[in-house]
């Protein structure tokens, strides 16, 4: 089944408002494998100097933000498949901040990083489709919040659009970028 439906008041909780507003389509699916695409252009020309910069000194270089939203995406759909087949147990929330000073994101190459995170996504969207209506529908527990198994898929997708969106107004809005 490719398209499970906007998720619905009561499938999420509060703290992930923010990544469905940014999800408005309808097939989720669709748009996770348009949104690869999209965000391997954008990280393909950038040269090494531009993907270790940070905008301010306490802030994250653009590898570690690749890196955070590969380990979130894998987080999140560890969380989907649990869901989906049916596990009742509470899944645990995660501090982004250790996963991201334990990354090692900084010492690997951008192309890397950007490998990486098309590789989980292909994963991922592959998951996804496999689902059943019922399976998409089903909800559990994250982060001690009730979450369904679209929530998480329109959240993946407004997780990333969250960090473009911070990457191209804070890190690149007044760098050239590489040809």
């Amino acid at each position: 089944m490719k398209n499970a439906g906007r998720p619905q008041a009561g499938e999420y909780g509060s703290s992930f408002q923010e990544y469905i507003d940014l999800a408005p389509e309808e097939d989720v699916v669709a748009a996770l494998e348009a949104q690869s695409e999209e965000t391997a252009a954008l990280l393909g020309g950038l040269s090494e100097e531009q993907a270790s910069q940070r905008y301010a000194p306490d802030k994250w270089s653009i590898k570690q933000i690749v890196g955070h939203v590969t380990d979130g995406e894998r987080i999140f759909a560890y969380r989907a498949l649990s869901i989906a087949r049916g596990e009742t147990t509470p899944l645990p929330g995660f501090d982004q901040d250790p996963y991201v000073a334990n990354s090692g994101a900084d010492n690997r190459s951008i192309a890397d990083l950007a490998a990486e995170l098309a590789t989980v996504r292909r994963a991922n969207v592959m998951m996804f489709r496999a689902l059943s209506e019922k399976a998409w529908r089903r909800i559990g527990t994250a982060s001690d919040n009730p979450i369904s198994v679209r929530a998480i898929a329109f959240g993946i997708l407004g997780h990333e659009r969250h960090h473009v969106r911070i990457l191209r107004e804070r890190y690149l809005a007044s760098t050239p970028r590489s040809a």
